[in-house]
């Protein structure tokens, strides 16, 4: 049932539906999977089953222990010795399970720019292919897993002193899960003419490396171009997850070319994926989906537009500064453009406003505030640079400001003749109305990224501590708790954080394959003498990351690239931070810019228009991105004046 009454009577409108959870950037479920019920679906929904309600569980005891653990330290100054402990095994479990969640319905990273131009035989083949593919590592990688989860039972945990296996196996589990889910999803699939021929071309491409196994001995670093250049451009453009094809091409470089015992890929799986510093990562997507539930981000959006909706172009404003208020929290862009653009777009419409200009400035805002704090990209650079996060929340301010700046100046002027004369000026009272409603929800985002910069407590504590205070604010403030909704959003929190955990993992094992084999010592050789020093490193820098946000997206590029780049940046005088802000800037203009930007396709969907209308309106905002980005790599204080 719903708590309490809604917000209707304060706006005059009806609150927003609940948000797809496409709209949150997940798949509700495979689109090519036959409906029915025989063996095979009750096969799927038992899988569901499995791993979405123990995933969804994991995502409350997460909260319920590490905000425990918050106030016995700092009410009750009694701190409790095992709950990060705790909160590390958990976390482990909710990763795995959330990536086989997010394999079932289809919510893993993918490009699939160059697969939807295909014609509908060869695209229906290379989307049975992608899951033989990742079926492939899957039982290429179970014994390993196994293995991994047998040396750790002889390891005792400090704080609580059991077996690490209990953590260490949720490896083979999830591993297991999804092989599982990758069999099912083969044999129910509606493509049943393209399975055999798509198992066949997987398993004998596998083949052909194995018997190639002595040669590629002799080849050296050739192999980095064979498996890090070939096998993962060829998997990603060919439309297997990105994560997965991350994780073919570091299995078989190891296994082929060196003598690394392959019970250590999966160590730097586990590495990369449960450093306790991403725990936020589910945390805060579950506090953006609780913002966006209980109203706290219409609130926002509802007293600027009582302020700026006279304006010429007002709503855009308040499209851009919406868009850097609620920025960052949910985890996903798609997820924050979905809790402002259903507030905004339909008045903006009635205005007079071409749908394909909204969907370019909503675009280009989820590029703009990349770099708002806490976006889970920072924590993600933080964690895998050793950059602190701290510093990141305080840098990441002013560069979004100064991108929205330069984006308010091309809404000036497509905007500048726009006929207002029918919009009538909210009056005082009803600024003041909307400021008193909104107050509760416009200081949680400041007191999140403050309580974080003023050391007061971590990511992760700042989280459950927003998490609590949503919750509250929803209940007794906003009177807008739809707890029917909130299964659901668990296993939304958990799949995405499932996405993004694995991907990690899975650059993490890619990016220590790279370190190993001297490939870092190269590049920094390269790279460090480039002609004009800095200043060239950070333009190739910045063009390189536009690119590679176009393909990866930003997570996998900045875990696979982060430890490789920032000590070159270093050495030659860059700040970390400003650094951080070019390269998470960068990979966002890449991710929301057509025709392979992922986030465009995004926006479209959560504005439901055509991406064709959005092309053309778009290049006028990314030339002011661009501006903006060229700025805050060449003025180094706008990313740390205030450090």
């Amino acid at each position: 049932m719903q708590a309490g009454h809604d917000t209707k009577a304060v706006w005059g409108v009806n609150p927003p539906a609940a948000t797809p959870i496409a709209a949150a950037g997940v798949a509700a479920a495979p689109a090519s999977v036959r409906r029915g019920n025989g063996l095979l679906a009750w096969l799927d929904s038992a899988l569901g089953v499995v791993s979405e309600w123990p995933a969804a569980l994991l995502v409350v005891l997460e909260v319920v222990v590490l905000l425990s653990g918050v106030v016995a330290r700092y009410v009750l100054h009694e701190p409790i010795v095992w709950t990060d402990e705790l909160a590390s095994i958990m976390f482990l479990w909710l990763s795995m399970l959330g990536a086989v969640i997010a394999l079932r319905r289809g919510a893993h990273m993918r490009m699939t720019a160059l697969v939807s131009k295909c014609s509908p035989g060869k695209r229906a083949f290379l989307e049975v292919f992608a899951l033989a593919a990742s079926l492939v590592f899957l039982v290429l990688l179970m014994p390993h897993a196994w293995e991994y989860a047998v040396e750790e039972m002889i390891i005792v945990t400090p704080a609580m002193e059991i077996s690490n296996a209990w953590r260490a196996s949720a490896l083979p589990t999830g591993t297991l899960l999804m092989l599982l889910v990758c069999i099912v999803r083969l044999l129910r699939t509606e493509h049943t003419k393209q399975v055999v021929p798509a198992v066949v071309a997987a398993v004998a491409i596998a083949t052909v490396f194995w018997l190639a196994g002595p040669w590629l001995m002799t080849l050296g670093k050739l192999n980095l171009l064979i498996f890090f250049a070939g096998v993962v451009g060829f998997c990603v453009f060919a439309g297997v997850p990105i994560a997965f094809s991350f994780a073919l091409a570091t299995f078989g470089f190891l296994a082929l070319t060196t003598r690394t015992p392959m019970v250590v890929m999966v160590g730097r799986l586990d590495e990369g994926m449960s450093h306790l510093i991403l725990l936020a990562v589910p945390l805060f997507v579950l506090l953006g989906m609780l913002i966006e539930m209980t109203g706290m981000a219409r609130a926002m959006v509802q007293f600027l537009s009582s302020l700026l909706g006279h304006v010429r172009g007002g709503l855009n404003y308040v499209l851009i500064g919406g868009m850097y208020l609620v920025s960052g929290i949910s985890g996903s862009k798609t997820a924050d453009m979905a809790a402002i653009a259903p507030v905004l777009l339909p008045e903006m419409k009635k205005r007079g406003a071409k749908p394909g200009d909204l969907i370019a400035l909503l675009s280009t805002t989820g590029a703009q505030t990349e770099t708002i704090p806490p976006s889970i990209v920072l924590i993600t650079i933080g964690s895998v640079t050793g950059v602190s996060i701290a510093a990141l929340f305080t840098g990441g301010l002013l560069p979004g400001l100064v991108l929205g700046l330069a984006l308010c100046v091309i809404v000036w002027w497509r905007y500048r003749h726009e006929d207002l004369s029918a919009v009538p000026r909210a009056s005082r009272k009803l600024i003041g109305k909307t400021f008193v409603v909104a107050l509760p929800a416009l200081a949680l985002p400041f007191v999140i990224r403050a309580a974080v910069v003023e050391g007061v407590a971590t990511a992760t504590e700042v989280s459950t501590i927003g998490i609590a205070y949503a919750v509250v604010a929803g209940l007794l403030l906003y009177r807008q708790f739809d707890f029917r909704r909130l299964p659901g959003i668990l296993i939304e929190t958990a799949t995405l954080s499932g996405a993004i955990l694995f991907i990690i993992g899975c650059a993490t094992a890619m990016a220590w394959a790279l370190t190993q084999s001297g490939f870092a010592h190269d590049l920094a050789l390269a790279m460090g003498n480039l002609p004009g020093g800095k200043f060239t490193f950070m333009a190739v820098s910045l063009v390189a990351f536009i690119v590679l946000g176009s393909v990866l997206e930003g997570i996998p590029a900045i875990v696979l690239f982060g430890p490789l780049m920032f000590p070159i940046a270093r050495e030659l005088g860059i700040h970390e931070v400003q650094y951080a802000m070019v390269v998470i800037l960068a990979m966002g203009v890449g991710l929301f810019a057509p025709p392979f930007g992922v986030g465009y396709y995004g926006a479209c969907a959560v504005g439901k228009v055509d991406p064709n209308e959005g092309i053309g309106p778009i290049w006028g905002y990314m030339a002011a991105l661009l501006v903006g980005l060229v700025l805050v790599a060449a003025i180094p204080w706008i990313s740390i004046g205030f450090l």
